[in-house]
């Protein structure tokens, strides 16, 4: 086996989602079993060059987990992207900062693999892609909900046909997020300030966009509602802030070839469902719900026929007369998975569509979602081209 390094350069570590997910869940642990196998005889080997702007976080990172914390950390971007031995360039950093950051990475001739959204508005979102496409360098946006084992096995319902023809997709996401005074918040204060990039509808629309397009077709129209349910909340330092920004949204996505999505997000809602976000899929033939790991089905053959009558108490368990679908595979992080796909699509040209133009669309659903919370109508939503 000959082993090829790839050096990436990972901007916003220090961030929860860049940390646990990208660097220690993805690329360690692809370190950590010996490499990508390229099925060539080559082993890609990902060396990280953590980047940001508290060099303390960083140093400490890179020590914690077998990093040089002098050659693997850098808080000088423009050198990183100097440096002809980085290969790809990725950025974890909050919405705001990230596009100036891929435009000078793509200037420097590096391949871009980012989290999402991609950009603050569908014009600076398009123009990332197009520089990319113009520059002729790889480039690819996280979509990692759709290689979850539930949204997985979901898919392999729907290539096999299970539930003929699909009339809805119903989802539910969120859970309570404290809002920071008696109990401390599990999510950035920036996410609830809409000044700073935040608020749910940029950050979870573009999840949807993905999700939809690739398991059920794409989005043609949107009617949302965004508010903030909760208006006052407490920041790190235990300071109470104005939140600017939606915390919660509902919204109707009509799909090509006919089928009505609604979806519920919100982090103003206590959980009374098994997984964290679940989607519901009722077709002709057969229904079933999703959620992260698991995927429960109800075949036509095997559909209960209950009857309306409030007067009398239910004599069935509704959730039992669903069945479980089995793995029958071993299902790793979907973080992971995706990086190696892209990893493999950088070293040796393998198909790949999950790249700043499919990011656009997901920047175009998430305006177009606020414009229509905003103006109180529905909206078609255009097909995009370079």
């Amino acid at each position: 086996m000959t082993r090829k390094t790839v050096r990436i350069a990972m901007n916003g570590v220090t961030g929860r989602m860049g940390y646990r997910q990208h660097l220690v869940r993805s690329l360690l642990a692809i370190r950590e079993q010996g490499g990508l196998d390229l099925g060539d005889g080559t082993v890609l080997w990902p060396e990280p060059l953590l980047v940001g702007r508290r060099e303390h976080a960083l140093k400490e990172m890179a020590e914690r987990h077998g990093l040089d914390p002098v050659a693997d950390v850098s808080t000088d971007l423009e050198a990183v992207l100097a440096d002809e031995r980085v290969d790809i360039y990725f950025d974890a950093q909050v919405t705001a900062a990230r596009e100036e950051a891929i435009k000078k990475a793509v200037a420097a001739g590096k391949h871009i693999y980012t989290e999402k959204p991609t950009a603050t508005g569908l014009e600076g979102a398009l123009e990332l892609a197009r520089l990319a496409e113009a520059a002729g360098v790889k480039h690819g946006v996280v979509q990692d909900k759709i290689f979850l084992p539930g949204l997985l096995k979901l898919k392999r319902l729907i290539d096999g046909g299970f539930f003929g023809r699909i009339l809805s997709v119903r989802g539910e996401f969120g859970y309570w997020v404290f809002e920071g005074d008696w109990q401390s918040a599990q999510r950035p204060s920036w996410n609830y300030r809409s000044e700073d990039g935040g608020g749910i509808v940029v950050d979870m629309f573009p999840h949807w966009e993905y999700v939809l397009h690739e398991l059920f077709g794409a989005v043609r129209t949107v009617q949302a509602q965004a508010t903030t349910h909760i208006p006052t909340r407490w920041d790190e330092r235990g300071k109470p802030y104005e939140a600017t920004a939606d915390d919660a949204a509902y919204g109707v996505f009509q799909l090509e070839g006919g089928a009505i999505a609604q979806i519920n997000s919100s982090w103003a809602v206590r959980v009374n469902r098994d997984e964290l976000v679940e989607f519901q899929v009722d077709g002709t033939e057969g229904s079933a719900v999703a959620g992260l790991r698991n995927c429960r089905v109800q075949h036509r053959s095997h559909t209960p026929k209950p009857v309306w009558n409030p007067d009398l108490p239910a004599t069935e368990s509704f959730r039992e007369q669903w069945q479980e679908v089995p793995d029958n595979e071993e299902f790793d992080n979907g973080f992971k998975t995706q990086w190696e796909l892209f990893l493999r699509h950088v070293a040796l040209d393998e198909p790949w569509r999950w790249d700043l133009l499919a990011g656009a669309r997901g920047v175009q659903l998430a305006e177009l979602g606020l414009k229509s919370s905003a103006e109180g109508r529905r909206l078609d939503v255009p097909e995009l081209s370079l």
